[in-house]
């Protein structure tokens, strides 16, 4: 299984981007381990759908929206949810921080499913950060990995 973090280019210059992409770039790395892991950045909602359709398998990626509208998950339930995905055969999943004035009806309709970090608002990086800790979180639970219950990495 491939893995895809993906986000939609925010133009801001922010001065602790480079501390978000070391923490994203050490989740990654962690990830790795489990399975191919990946981080781009899209410069728009239709770039990512597009690049989404282009890609070649026996099933098309599981888009997976960041979405404060959706289901909030345990970190357990995520770990389960990952772990069926696996078992159904899910070559790629996607999981996509959107634009700052939220996904369009399109892209909500092609999302196979729409996960909220809860309520608050988190800038792009800080929720990129969140979504590969809780990927690697997932796949330390399933692998019965001391991390999930010692909180250390």
């Amino acid at each position: 299984m491939e893995l895809q973090l993906a986000t939609i280019e925010v133009r801001r210059a922010g001065r602790n981007q480079g501390h978000a992409r070391a923490w994203l770039g050490e989740y990654g790395e962690r990830i790795g381990r489990f399975c191919r892991f990946e981080h781009a950045v899209f410069p728009s909602e239709a770039a990512l759908l597009q690049a989404c359709a282009r890609v070649q398998g026996r099933r098309p990626p599981l888009l997976v929206l960041l979405d404060s509208r959706g289901k909030a998950m345990t970190s357990e339930a995520l770990a389960a949810w990952l772990d069926t995905q696996q078992s159904s055969g899910a070559q790629r999943i996607v999981f996509a921080i959107g634009p700052a004035d939220g996904w369009s009806p399109e892209a909500r309709s092609q999302a196979g499913l729409l996960l909220s970090l809860g309520t608050m608002t988190l800038a792009h990086e800080l929720a990129a950060v969140v979504v590969a800790e809780q990927v690697y979180r997932a796949f330390t639970i399933l692998k019965g990995l001391p991390y999930h219950l010692g909180h250390s990495g």
